[in-house]
């Protein structure tokens, strides 16, 4: 790890970046919609070949962010005491809720996932009604899994974590199968268990029907590698580790996971941060499974927050490893407290060809390869299978640490009871796997899922001294529910 100062030009995040897939985002994120009543824009309504209902499904990923206020939320982020001021990013740090409706808040996410799950609902409607329903297969498998995991994402983020102990009386979210016809219908938010089971009920009928060869650009759908790679987090979260390896295994030809992993410690080595900006989450990345745009600020104020990652944090998880050796991730940092990764970049898309408004967008990896190597050693862990583990984290390892020699860097049971001082082996190949996970996926929000799978306690401190605490179980822990959601009869988090 070593840090690298830059001077950031506003330039880097405003840059023209159109393409069809952008083009169609913007016709399901416009303007003021009821939430669980969307019907895609009426330009996608002939659905008369499969190629049309392919571009449907276009619109079938949640083209928001839940980054800034999952980041927020996590132990990777420290009060700065300035910085850019946003309420997604500052609500979240406070464990308040998040009291805006714009770009990376809740609202705007669970507003862009109802829309992805009203486009599937369509694309599989026109699928049902096709004459010839073999032709439909590839989209139908499609819209399944996009629904299933949209549906996923927001009990995740909306509803406590899956425990099968409690699944069955903690309120989940409505789980939508049928386009609407109606301006407002009510629903109920049934359970976790009962989304849960409809999720794997979309993903299992979904995953053989999927085939890479209809999409021209298979990383911006849900292609059979992003599928299993769902999959594997999907079984994950639900604990059935063994279906975890089985679909892990499944994910690349030959389980070819090394060749399809980033290359931090090669060749994205002797890059610029400009460059790294533009591959990171780009479809010529191989490591990239499944990425989304999502209209966001994201982009242009990572690093920048007043809430967000500062030098202690930086050191504190990108500095010494199990391994005792150097984090290849390069570090920058403007001005004196705004340090980064270079990742996720902005894309601003104009209004009109001469315009000079538009909206920015962040393109966002949901799925990676880096993902299925953890999930498969987390699983192993669980499941006993030292070795396995091992074996994935020593393959992450020589792709992340700085000139990686396996005499030197190796990663033993020993070492990381050394390192941790855990004399439980499962433990220490955990602890080791979610610190893992903690570097790979820095200012990307994912971290804030792990705290609450294991259940760990997050503080924060802010510049006056106040020490702000949100323990396992604390009614903060969830995301409220958009209270203009309570028309359509669905019941907020409690407070």
């Amino acid at each position: 790890m070593e840090l690298r100062s830059i001077t950031v030009s506003t330039t880097r995040f405003i840059r023209p970046f159109v393409t069809a897939a952008l083009t169609v985002g913007l016709l399901s994120l416009g303007g003021c919609r009821k939430y669980l009543e969307q019907v895609p824009d009426s330009t996608w309504t002939d659905l008369s070949t499969p190629d049309k209902v392919s571009k449907l499904l276009g619109t079938a990923y949640p083209q928001s962010s839940y980054v800034t206020m999952c980041e927020a939320m996590t132990d990777n982020v420290s009060d700065k005491g300035a910085g850019v001021i946003s309420r997604p990013n500052q609500d979240a740090y406070f464990f308040r809720d998040i009291q805006s409706i714009e770009q990376d808040s809740p609202e705007a996410y669970w507003t862009a996932c109802y829309v992805a799950i009203a486009a599937a609902n369509q694309a599989l409607q026109a699928c049902d009604k096709a004459s010839d329903k073999k032709a439909y297969i590839t989209q139908r498998g499609e819209a399944l899994v996009a629904r299933a995991y949209a549906h996923f994402m927001l009990v995740n983020i909306f509803s406590r974590m899956y425990d099968a102990a409690t699944a069955a009386n903690d309120p989940g979210i409505p789980y939508v199968t049928v386009p609407e016809t109606v301006v407002i219908k009510q629903y109920e938010r049934k359970t976790v268990a009962y989304v849960y089971d409809m999720v794997e009920k979309d993903l299992l009928e979904g995953l053989p029907l999927i085939s890479d060869d209809a999409y021209k650009v298979p990383r911006y759908h849900f292609n059979r590698s992003a599928a299993y790679a769902f999959a594997t987090r999907f079984y994950l979260y639900k604990k059935d580790y063994a279906k975890v390896v089985q679909y892990a295994d499944m994910a690349f030809a030959n389980n070819d996971v090394a060749n399809n992993m980033r290359g931090w410690n090669t060749s994205y080595s002797s890059l610029s941060p400009e460059q790294i900006f533009d591959l990171y989450a780009n479809a010529k990345e191989n490591a990239n499974l499944l990425l989304v745009e999502t209209q966001s600020l994201y982009g242009r104020s990572v690093g920048q927050y007043r809430y967000d990652l500062d030098y202690a944090k930086q050191i504190q998880i990108l500095g010494y490893n199990v391994t005792g050796g150097r984090w290849a991730y390069p570090v920058y940092y403007t001005g004196s407290q705004n340090y980064f990764v270079p990742k996720l970049t902005e894309y601003f898309v104009k209004s009109s060809v001469n315009a000079t408004i538009g909206q920015p967008y962040v393109m966002v990896p949901l799925f990676t390869t880096e993902e299925v190597l953890f999930n498969r050693a987390e699983a192993n862990a669980h499941l006993g299978k030292t070795a396995a583990t091992l074996k994935d984290l020593n393959l992450f390892a020589s792709k992340r640490i700085r000139n990686y020699d396996p005499a030197v860097h190796t990663i033993t049971t020993s070492s990381i009871r050394s390192f941790y001082g855990i004399s439980n082996e499962k433990d220490g190949l955990v602890h080791t796997i979610l610190d893992f996970k903690r570097a790979e996926y820095l200012q990307e929000g994912m971290r804030w899922f792990d705290l609450q799978r294991y259940k760990m306690t997050v503080v924060h401190t802010t510049r006056e001294g106040e020490v702000l605490e949100l323990k396992p179980g604390d009614k903060q822990w969830l995301f409220q529910i958009p209270q203009s959601a309570t028309t359509s009869g669905i019941a907020l988090n409690p407070r």
